[in-house]
């Protein structure tokens, strides 16, 4: 259990923040901007929820989903390093489960023959936005891992990849499984 008392400390207040290790590390610092682009996708489904009285099924997976992102976000902030007590981390039944969401949601939604605008429902365009900030985050872990002495594990970087499909299957199928989907015409503008 965390326990919240103070919300301010001024211990950032030199441009640094604490990872869970307590290690100090610079708030630009690329670990950092990885979990907090993961808290901003997080905030994002949290206003794509919003929109979603008419889905509780797919509210549900979300409520799941956002749970996950501070496991992962927890799981970011603490290097994994050897020699040191294990802590909280993404599993691949995590990974697991959302693939078996996007079969789930996957198999009513109309095929696709064009790429898809974000837009149509409300909801169906911040789950969209969801997705872009979830790619940005993906994209932020996997350079991270590939750093000297920055662990992450496959399962992070496989909950991200997983999730930004999750998004967009789901921001489909609260377009009326599709039928709102706004398509992408080539050239359209000529």
């Amino acid at each position: 259990m965390v326990i919240l008392n103070r919300i301010y400390t001024r211990t950032g207040d030199d441009g640094t923040t604490a990872l869970g290790s307590g290690e100090r590390r610079p708030k630009y610092d690329l670990r950092v901007s990885a979990y907090g682009t993961v808290d901003e996708t997080n905030a994002v489904i949290g206003v794509a929820r919003l929109h979603l009285a008419q889905a509780p099924a797919i509210d549900a997976m979300l409520g799941r989903v956002q749970n996950d992102l501070f496991d992962l976000g927890a799981d970011l902030a603490v290097p994994q390093r050897e020699g040191k007590a294990e802590r909280l981390r993404v599993l691949t039944t995590q990974v697991e489960r959302l693939e078996q969401d996007i079969d789930v949601l996957n198999a009513d939604l109309a095929p696709l023959n064009s790429f898809i605008l974000p837009g149509g429902t409300p909801a169906a365009a911040y789950l969209h936005l969801a997705r872009t900030v979830c790619r940005r985050a993906e994209r932020m872990v996997v350079e991270l891992a590939s750093q000297p002495d920055e662990p992450v594990s496959d399962a992070a970087v496989q909950y991200l990849n997983r999730l930004s499909d999750f998004l967009f299957v789901a921001g489909r199928s609260v377009n009326d499984n599709g039928a709102r989907d706004v398509l992408w015409v080539p050239g359209q503008n000529r």
